[in-house]
């Protein structure tokens, strides 16, 4: 029965238009970022840092190079807009549509249908983050060669790596990834429990993303950035660390799952106790 309720969920969820939005929107902007940085200058800028470092720029500048650089500001922005548009609506909505109310008249208790929703949720995310990944490096494979991955992000990471390595390492990152993805979700999935409306759950959920994210930047709050969630977030960087930090990427990933059952259960609580009927 489990395995029913969760493919009807699943169901539900990619029966609805909006669900693909995000999708949609990825390949737009990649397409979009690809041709920009074939076609620009910015190549050339790639290159002489590439030069200035010792390295052949025309063994680096690389397909899986450039679907690293499309990916940082897409995870930075996009993603948890997409994601937390699918949370705020994924209970909220079913409650303003008067569903969760015959749902709730078949014998399963409301812990197990928040659980199989979340689930859904996460699956979604998960979805979501391969297809990103695999729509980077699909677009940029038409435009440029498959050679060696370079990464550099000033003060998180410089490395330069073989073809191969990188694609090992590019497939773990976007199982982190699809880490900051669920993260997102579960954030607008716990509003979306309480008795509010659906946009008012993803607004709210993006609301705490972005005051991290500010918390974050404030220099006199350095000390204290391992409390806020982008320094959690930005993680997946630390993959392409050589040697990869494996132990610093669990620590990181442990808190971010903690966060997102954490979150759930606030939400299932929350849910628990509320009057369907009113």
């Amino acid at each position: 029965m489990f395995r029913l309720q969760l493919r009807n969920e699943l169901r539900k969820l990619f029966g609805k238009k909006r669900t693909y939005i995000g999708f949609g929107a990825f390949f737009v902007a990649q397409l979009l970022m690809c041709v920009f940085l074939r076609f620009s200058k910015a190549q050339g800028d790639l290159a002489t840092l590439l030069a200035g470092n010792g390295y052949i720029a025309e063994n680096y500048i690389s397909a899986l190079t450039i679907a690293v650089y499309m990916l940082i500001p897409q995870i930075a922005l996009l993603m948890p807009l997409y994601t937390t548009l699918v949370g705020g609506d994924m209970v909220a909505k079913e409650a303003e549509e008067g569903t969760l109310r015959m749902m709730l008249s078949r014998p399963v208790s409301r812990l197990r249908l928040m659980f199989l929703k979340w689930l859904t949720g996460v699956l979604f995310s998960f979805a979501l983050v391969l297809a990103l990944g695999g729509i980077a490096v699909g677009i940029a494979r038409l435009w440029f060669p498959w050679k060696g991955l370079f990464v550099f992000i000033p003060e998180f990471v410089f490395s330069v790596l073989d073809a191969d390595t990188g694609l090992i390492l590019y497939a773990w990152s976007q199982l982190f990834l699809a880490t900051n993805a669920v993260v997102g979700f579960s954030l607008a999935f716990m509003f979306s429990c309480f008795n509010m409306k659906p946009a008012a759950a993803t607004i709210l959920a993006l609301s705490v993303l972005f005051l991290n994210a500010v918390m974050d930047l404030i220099p006199f709050f350095e000390r204290y950035r391992e409390y806020f969630l982008p320094h959690h977030l930005r993680s997946w960087l630390y993959v392409f660390e050589q040697p990869t930090p494996w132990g610093r990427l669990g620590e990181s990933q442990c808190i971010l799952l903690g966060v997102s059952l954490t979150v759930f259960i606030i939400g299932a609580a929350a849910f628990q106790m509320r009057d369907i009927k009113s």
